[in-house]
């Protein structure tokens, strides 16, 4: 089996994502990043996916976005119940490009060539590191950057999800098995992983399981 290193979150994108690379035969290598997020439930939750989805071996690497600010996850600024115009205030300075960043150290000692991520330009919040063009320039850089890039078989940023809307996330995670019970992708979740139903990222996943005709799982706070 080749070697893969997935970027998992916690949340139900990442979740199937990783089921993703497990079933197209790589030998999963879960990263996840701890920036100074407001809640660590989803690293909990990171650590659940990861298991029960079979990854052989998952990392959780520190980052402290928090110091520079600059985002409601990341600041003392309130998460909205509702986006509006524009990038919104849970746009995360950089951070896709960090988390990719990385990945790819870790893809280069593993010795793999595969780096796979949850992004996704459907059913987004206005990320501009959730677009394709992002991803090509990334790997574009990591091909150009790196000895694996220079001198051995190169890198390839996988993002199976970009295309896909919510309902489609869902139906496909659930073909894979998935258990979304088991994910946490509310930016205001409580420390038990419980979700605010109000959120741009509840109000999202909430519309993917509707549309899907699949009950939702989420636990909701109150």
């Amino acid at each position: 089996m080749k070697n893969a290193v997935v970027l998992v979150s916690g949340g139900m994108d990442s979740a199937v994502v990783l089921a993703i690379a497990r079933e197209h035969g790589f030998a999963v290598h879960a990263l996840s990043v701890r920036y100074g997020q407001r809640h660590t439930s989803e690293l909990d939750a990171a650590d659940r996916v990861a298991r029960a989805l079979g990854a052989v071996a998952h990392k959780t690497v520190e980052v402290d976005l928090r110091s520079i600010g600059g985002s409601a996850l990341t600041d003392d600024i309130e998460v909205p119940e509702a986006g509006g115009e524009g990038i919104p205030v849970t746009y995360v300075p950089a951070r896709n490009t960090i988390m990719l960043s990385v990945a790819l150290g870790w893809a280069e000692v593993l010795g793999a060539s595969d780096i796979f991520c949850g992004v996704n330009a459907v059913d987004y919040s206005g990320y501009p590191d959730c677009r394709p063009e992002f991803i090509e320039a990334f790997e574009r850089l990591a091909n150009l950057a790196t000895k694996a890039g220079v001198e051995g078989a190169g890198i390839r940023i996988h993002a199976p999800l970009m295309r896909m809307g919510k309902d489609d996330i869902v139906r496909e995670g659930l073909r894979l098995g998935v258990d979304f019970s088991q994910t946490v992708s509310c930016y205001r979740a409580d420390a038990e992983g419980r979700a605010c139903g109000h959120c741009d990222a509840c109000r999202l996943r909430a519309a993917g399981f509707e549309a899907a005709g699949v009950a939702d799982p989420t636990r909701y706070a109150g």
